[in-house]
This record gives C-alpha cells, structure tokens and sequence, in this order.
C-alpha cells in the first residue's frame, strides 16, 4: 500500500478548507443575491406614487412581517423631488396592513414601518415552515385616485420571500408574497440536526464501550456525558429564528438525541456501579 505523504495530507487539508470556504462564498453570495433582488407591481406613469418598501423582521411566532415603507410622490403629485405631496396624500392599504396613512400637503414624508399579518404555516415546521401576504397599496391624491408604483426588497436575513401572483391596475400595485427560511438558515438547521445526531451516537459507543469492557464508574467518560446531554439544551437554543419547542427540529434530532444520551448515562452509572461491587476489596 502507498504511504500518504505529508505533504499529500497537508495539501488534502488545505483543498478541504478552501472548498468549504468556497461553498461558504456560494451561500452567502445566493443568499445576498437573493436579499437585493427588488419586486414591483404598478404604473411607471411619470406622475405616480411610488411605494418602496423593505421587509425589515419576519416574525413568525408573531404571525407577523415588518415593512419599512416609504411614500415618494413624483410628477406633479409631488414637490423638491417627492420630498412632500403637493396635496393630501391618502395611502390605501390591503387588509393584512394595519390601517391606512395620512400625509398633510407640502409636509416632508418620513419612512413608516408598518406591521403585516401573515397567513398559512405553522412555526413548530421549522425550519421548513413558510407563510404568505398579500400586500396592495392604492393612493388618493387631493381626493382623486392617483397612480402607484409598489416595489418590494428584503432586509431580514433569516427570511427570503418569491413573489405568487403580481397585482397591478392604473392606480394600484400589489404582490402575493410567500416568505420561507432562508437556505443559511436550513443549512445550519440541517447542520445542528447531524450534530445532534452525531453527539448522541458518539456517547452510545462510548457508553457501549464502558458496558461491554465492564470499565467500572469511569468518572471522566460520565463527565463527558453529562456535559453532552447539557449542551446540546444550549446548542439547540442558538437555532436562528429562536423556534419554540415541538417543532420539527425537536422531534427529528434535539429530543431524541436527549433521550439516548440520557438512557445512556443512566444505563452506564448503573453498570459501573453494579461492577465495582462486585471488584474484590484491595
């Protein structure tokens, strides 16, 4: 058999790292990609109000999205740039927006966040859980309808969102949106699930090991193991997206990896136990 150099080794480590790197790069360029990538949805006349919004936080446990929305009116629906409306500006939302905005005449527009329900979807399928919107805004100016230009980007990186259905009229612009888990957090969900996994077959075979070769109380082995069943409580709290407990994640990994690691400690103390009584006094 041909003997691996070192050199071969240090070069085989080396393409391991800038390969998992490189795909590092690969997900985070996808996924930033995916954040600057803009919706619109209405009209491009040149006397429109524009309606640029920003999905800031999803909160899924809430049922609830966050956009940072703001008003430019433009043409001769506006004033020093779309800075403020010529006349009163009345935004009209869709119902899964809170309530409709106000800006008086000749006053300086400022961003507004505005709450959106969500609907469809459960938090406890995390993290493959996803949720749908429909978000529509119309607009009156001077108490006559005004054309809208709605677009639509993503701030949240936990989130990304595809848009279903564009709903565009002269004086409305719309879209049916659906947010899902963005893919660095399915990756390190997926990621946390082959950890749990992993820790809890790796204190089975050590378990195993004491059992089979009736090791005694080896307190080190039993340290490791409690500290195991421990840490995986605090590894599965830094899910991103703070999930609640029973959801997928729990009944797929953290929960069945708790049970076999503390079955096995149990199982260990007690043989151990059993086996030193039965070791002759020195």
């Amino acid at each position: 058999m041909r003997k691996i150099t070192p050199v071969a080794k240090a070069v085989a480590v080396v393409l391991t790292v800038v390969i998992a790197a490189g795909l590092g790069l690969w997900l985070y360029s996808a996924d930033r990609t995916a954040g600057d990538t803009g919706h619109w949805a209405g009209s491009h006349a040149p006397d429109r109000i524009e309606v640029n919004a920003s999905v800031l936080k999803v909160d899924a446990a809430a049922r609830e999205a966050v956009l940072r929305v703001l008003v430019v009116p433009l043409g001769r629906f506006g004033e020093d740039d779309g800075v403020a409306p010529t006349g009163e500006l009345r935004l009209l939302s869709s119902s899964s927006l809170r309530d409709d905005r106000v800006f008086p005449a000749h006053q300086r527009i400022s961003s507004l966040d505005i709450p959106i329900a969500l609907t469809g979807g459960a938090v406890t399928d995390y993290p493959f859980d996803g949720y749908e919107a429909r978000i529509e805004f119309a607009a009156v100016h001077a108490g006559e309808p005004a054309p809208v230009l709605f677009t639509l980007d993503k701030v949240d990186s936990l989130f990304s969102f595809s848009v279903k259905d564009y709903r565009a009229t002269e004086d409305q612009g719309g879209l049916d949106v659906r947010f899902s888990r963005s893919a660095s957090v399915l990756v390190f969900a997926l990621f946390m699930m082959i950890t749990m996994w992993g820790l809890a077959i790796a204190v089975f075979f050590g378990a195993r090991h004491l059992i089979a070769r009736r090791k005694g109380l080896v307190w080190p082995s039993f340290g490791f193991m409690a500290a195991t069943l421990f840490a995986l409580a605090g590894f599965r709290n830094l899910a991103p997206g703070s999930p609640p407990i029973g959801s997928l994640l729990d009944y797929t990994a953290f929960l069945w990896a708790e049970v076999v690691i503390a079955l096995c400690v149990v199982v260990a103390v007690v043989t151990g136990a059993i086996t030193e009584q039965g070791k002759p006094d020195s």
